[in-house]
C-alpha cells in the first residue's frame, strides 16, 4: 500500500509543482555556477548507494571543502539562491523523480551520506538499512533546523556525532516499530505543517511515545526533555 501511495502522491506532486519547479530550475540556470541539478551518492535500502537527486544550492566541489558533506548555518559554501531553496526545502523536492524510481519513499529515514550514515549507532544503522528511505520522515521533522543547531555549538561536528546522530538513530528505529499506512499519512501531514508552523511540540502530541531527547539536546530543539 505505502508504495502505491508513494507513486499515485510523487506524481500527483511532480505535476502540481511544475510551476515551481521550472522557475526555480530557470533561476538556477542562470545565476550562480549555471548548475541546476545536483545528484549525491547517499546511503539506500539494504546499504547499498544510489543517486539522490537535489537542486543544486552549494558550489561544486563544496564536499572537498570545510566541513565536508555536513552543512552548517550560513555555510559559505552554500549560493545566495541556494539559501531560500534550502530554508523552504524545495531544493528536496527533485527527489519526488528518485520516489517513482522506488528508491527512494515519501516517507522513511532521510538517505544520509556514508560519512553521516556511519555517524548512527550500529544497532541504528541495521535497522535503517532495512527501511526504504524518505523525502521526509520523523528524523528530518524532529531535526528541520539541525544546520541552525550545529550552527551554534563551538564544536559542531562532536555535537553531530555524539548527540544528534545517536538520538536520530532512536527516532528512526521508533519510525521502524511504528510503521503502518497511518502513520505514513500521519507524518506527510506533520511534514506540512512544520514548514509552516516550525514548532516541534505538536511532534509529541501527535506522537506521545516518540523517544525525546535528553535535557541538553531538548535545550537547543526548544522542547520537553526525556523524564
Amino acid at each position: 500500500m505505502q508504495r502505491v501511495l508513494d507513486v499515485i502522491l510523487a506524481g500527483l506532486a511532480l505535476v502540481l509543482l511544475l510551476p515551481v519547479l521550472i522557475p526555480v530550475a530557470i533561476v538556477l540556470r542562470l545565476t550562480g555556477e549555471g548548475e541546476v541539478f545536483y545528484r549525491q551518492q547517499r546511503v539506500g535500502r539494504g546499504g547499498h548507494l544510489f543517486g539522490v537527486w537535489k537542486f543544486a544550492t552549494m558550489l561544486k566541489n563544496s564536499p572537498g571543502m570545510g566541513t565536508g558533506t555536513v552543512t552548517l548555518k550560513d555555510d559559505p559554501r552554500v549560493l545566495p539562491v541556494g539559501r531560500f531553496l534550502r530554508r523552504t526545502k524545495i531544493n528536496e523536492l527533485p527527489q519526488l523523480v528518485n520516489v517513482l524510481g522506488g528508491s527512494m519513499s515519501i516517507i522513511g529515514p532521510r538517505p544520509q551520506t556514508p560519512r553521516c550514515f556511519n555517524a548512527f549507532p550500529p544497532a541504528a544503522r541495521q535497522v535503517i538499512a532495512g527501511l526504504r528511505p524518505g523525502l521526509s520522515g520523523i528524523g528530518s521533522i524532529v531535526f528541520r533546523d539541525e544546520e541552525q543547531l550545529m550552527h551554534a555549538d563551538a564544536e559542531p561536528d562532536r555535537l553531530y556525532d555524539a548527540v544528534i546522530m545517536p538520538y536520530k538513530g532512536r527516532l528512526e528505529e521508533w519510525y521502524a516499530r511504528h510503521r503502518t499506512t497511518g502513520i505514513y499519512c500521519r507524518l506527510i501531514l506533520l511534514t506540512l505543517w512544520v514548514v509552516v508552523f516550525p514548532r516541534l511540540d505538536v511532534v509529541w502530541r501527535m506522537f506521545p511515545d516518540l523517544p525525546r531527547p535528553d535535557a541538553h539536546l531538548a535545550g537547543l530543539l526548544g522542547v520537553q526533555p526525556d523524564g
